[in-house]
């Protein structure tokens, strides 16, 4: 599934940092450094009060980084077991819709466990 505007993807274990799957291009072309970034967002937001939603059992959605040439989404995959992985896009700001990115991440997050 394609998503308009992608410049580069990744499939992290934000427990560890590791990228299990990447394509396309990283910022400074380093995806391992992306996905060691990517886990230690998570992990803060994962561990920090202030983003702990008031709802009972209400788990972290999605978060988006803004840059002045792009965002960077993040979305954590919820599984059964212990919901390790993380899928990270790195969306133009221009060529890219953010809604759109957002849809189609969250489809891919279901297709994973689906499968």
């Amino acid at each position: 599934m394609a998503i308009p505007g992608a410049v580069g993807a990744s499939i992290v274990d934000y427990t560890t940092g590791f990228p299990v799957a990447t394509t396309g291009a990283a910022p400074n072309d380093d995806h391992e450094a992306a996905a060691a970034g990517t886990a230690d967002v998570v992990q803060a937001a994962n561990s920090r009060s202030l983003f702990v939603s008031a709802v009972p059992h209400d788990l972290l959605e999605d978060l988006i980084i803004t840059t002045a040439g792009g965002y960077h989404l993040l979305r954590p995959v919820q599984t059964d077991f212990d919901s390790r992985l993380v899928l990270y896009v790195w969306l133009d700001r221009v060529l890219g819709n953010l809604a759109v990115a957002r849809h189609r991440m969250q489809k891919l997050a279901d297709d994973l466990v689906a499968t």
